[in-house]
């Protein structure tokens, strides 16, 4: 899998961080890091729990 972020859209509300935190982190600069653009199947919970809580829609998911 791999993440797509919608960096327009992106107001690093942390939300996917906290379901994700192996693959996302929000910096004291307030700016979203992607760890890992392609993941392996053992993310893929913790992914689609941090696409579902994005509040601005700006992450999804493609094979």
């Amino acid at each position: 899998m791999r993440v797509i972020v919608n960096w327009d859209l992106c107001e690093s509300n942390a939300l996917c961080e906290a379901a994700a935190p192996n693959v996302f982190t929000v910096g004291d600069d307030d700016q979203l890091t992607v760890h890992e653009d392609e993941v392996d199947s053992t993310e893929l919970s913790a992914l689609e729990s941090a696409v579902s809580s994005c509040p601005k829609q700006a992450l999804r998911l493609t094979e």
